[in-house]
């Protein structure tokens, strides 16, 4: 009986996004536009990302962090949301953006060396005037990759 209610616990969780840890919160801006990102700076955060998540609101989004610039790939496997990515350089500056479709493997890789990707709610970029060339501010407070 206990692992059966372990098994319903845990899938009801998965479906309901529960299970995740909170994440560190940090204010960025980008072009005079201001949003609150979650932070995903561990190999398990960066992994998970928004996987399971049924809603995102407006000015939110989640930056991911990682230990030096690379050449940086996503997909969107158990992601239901629609989701546009920038990936960044070390230097806060914004290298590509591009649009992420639900639930699927195909890869959106950086068109340069990464070291940070902000994914926001499909469209917010563009919806903001938000270009390549655009630098994020606030990048400094987000905690170091782990």
């Amino acid at each position: 009986m206990k692992t059966l209610l372990a098994v319903l616990t845990l899938a009801l969780c998965s479906t309901l996004a529960c299970a995740q840890t909170a994440l560190p919160e940090i204010p960025l801006a980008i072009s005079g536009h201001k949003l609150t990102a979650e932070v995903a700076a561990t190999d398990g955060t960066r992994t998970t990302g928004l996987m399971y998540r049924r809603m995102m609101p407006e000015d939110r989004g989640m930056l991911f962090v990682f230990a030096y610039a690379q050449p940086q790939s996503f997909w969107m496997m158990n992601t239901y949301l629609p989701l546009s990515i920038a990936f960044v350089d070390e230097q806060g500056i914004i290298v590509n953006i591009t649009d992420m479709k639900p639930l699927t493997t195909d890869p959106h890789p950086s068109a340069k060396p990464a070291k940070f990707a902000l994914e926001m709610n499909q469209g917010w970029f563009a919806r903001h005037g938000i270009k390549a060339g655009a630098r994020i501010d606030g990048l400094k407070d987000a905690p170091p990759a782990q």
